[in-house]
């Protein structure tokens, strides 16, 4: 057991469950950190679709162990993923927040925002590769990239990677505004209330399209 914040399991990057340890085994392979931690997070970005309309605050959701069985999800979902199976892989890890403007959202999503054009507390996880702390993102899915035509965005281990300026056709895509800060587990309460004072009209419409499209397959 260690006492390195950035290595221990927490409520939420439980990198102690058995199914985030799985995980880990499956996709890190063999060879140096960096080499592991390039899987992990290509592996974590493609293995949950990237869904801007699974965005809500029910708790669990943001457990890693939940998040790595979940059909799609968020961008924060998602980087608390990639921190728990880093760390089963034995690599440190912290989730980190941003503030981002995306040039390319999808028309009924910035209804919700009501003209605001700033995507707060956008989330990365932050890895320690050969003595450096390394902003990777998992957020896109291939899939969801190649729908938008925008480049999946790579990760070397080496170097920062958190969205590509332009898209294929060469719009402007996404810049980040503020960087929050990094922890060493979810800051869910710190969060959570910060997305209930930025976007409750999102969070209330997200919530009722997602009990209709339930109530639809039940039915």
């Amino acid at each position: 057991m260690t006492d390195d914040p950035t290595l221990c399991a927490t409520p939420y990057i439980n990198a102690d469950h058995p199914r985030v340890r799985a995980f880990a085994e499956q996709h890190a392979g063999d060879g140096t950190d960096i080499e592991r931690a390039v899987r992990l997070t290509h592996a974590v970005r493609d293995a949950v679709s990237y869904d801007m309309w699974a965005f809500g605050l029910d708790e669990k959701d943001f457990v890693a162990s939940n998040v790595l069985d979940a059909p799609s999800a968020f961008c924060v979902p998602k980087a608390v993923a990639l921190a728990a199976v880093a760390r089963a892989a034995g690599i440190p890890s912290r989730i980190g927040f941003a503030d981002v403007r995306n040039h390319l959202t999808n028309p009924r999503i910035d209804a919700m925002m009501e003209g605001d054009d700033i995507f707060r507390w956008h989330a990365y996880t932050s890895l320690l590769l050969d003595g450096k702390w390394v902003k990777a993102t998992p957020a896109f899915d291939i899939r969801l990239c190649q729908r938008h035509k925008v480049k999946p965005l790579d990760f070397n281990g080496r170097d920062d990677s958190i969205f590509h300026e332009f898209d294929e056709n060469g719009r402007k895509h996404m810049e980040y505004v503020r960087f929050i800060g990094e922890f060493d587990d979810m800051p869910y309460e710190e969060f959570s209330s910060e997305m209930r004072k930025a976007y409750p009209r999102m969070l209330r419409e997200l919530a009722e399209i997602r009990a209709a499209r339930a109530s639809r397959k039940a039915g």
